[in-house]
């Protein structure tokens, strides 16, 4: 597990073209933070990256987007999910073997869809009371971004935190 801290929106979408590069069909990346705290803004970057075609947007209110790729990426926004035959049941015009699956609010109700996943979170570090309170001397785009790799096809991916790093960072050098 590690952290980086995103200082823009850029960033966030930089991090996630940055992931791009490791994905492939099938793989599953699940997205936990409050709202207003990335999830979104990172899947652009990645479907960006990828090759995406159309404007990824929040799927919140149709739960699930499928944007067309090699692969395509499957977005789905869990939020009013109760459980796995939920998701089941939006028959979407993909087959999630072959796509990559980005699931925002995911926590507690998708793990089971993979064994082997991306977890990323998303947090400001201001809390909100400071933020209000000091809102000339905070800036509310800085987010620390934690990437929990889970099973064998994350844990062996040794050049992720580098390259992740280094999509951040090498901005500020």
């Amino acid at each position: 597990m590690f952290t980086i801290t995103a200082r823009s929106a850029d960033d966030t979408r930089s991090l996630g073209a940055a992931l791009a590069r490791f994905v492939c069909g099938g793989d599953m990346i699940m997205l936990t933070g409050d709202l207003g705290t990335g999830k979104t803004t990172f899947t652009q970057g990645l479907g960006r990256a990828m090759g995406v075609k159309g404007r990824v947007a929040s799927p919140t209110f149709i739960i699930a987007r499928v944007h067309k790729g090699d692969p395509d990426l499957v977005h789905v926004d869990a939020y009013r999910i109760k459980d796995l035959d939920d998701l089941e049941t939006l028959d979407l015009d993909t087959a999630l073997e072959e796509s990559v699956l980005v699931v925002e609010w995911g926590e507690g109700k998708t793990e089971s869809l993979s064994p082997n996943r991306l977890e990323v979170t998303f947090k400001n570090p201001v809390a909100v009371d400071e933020l209000s309170e000091n809102l000339e001397h905070a800036d509310s785009n800085i987010r620390e971004v934690t990437f929990n790799p889970v099973g064998p096809r994350w844990t062996g991916e040794d050049a992720l935190e580098e390259t992740l790093r280094e999509a951040v960072e090498g901005a500020y050098a």
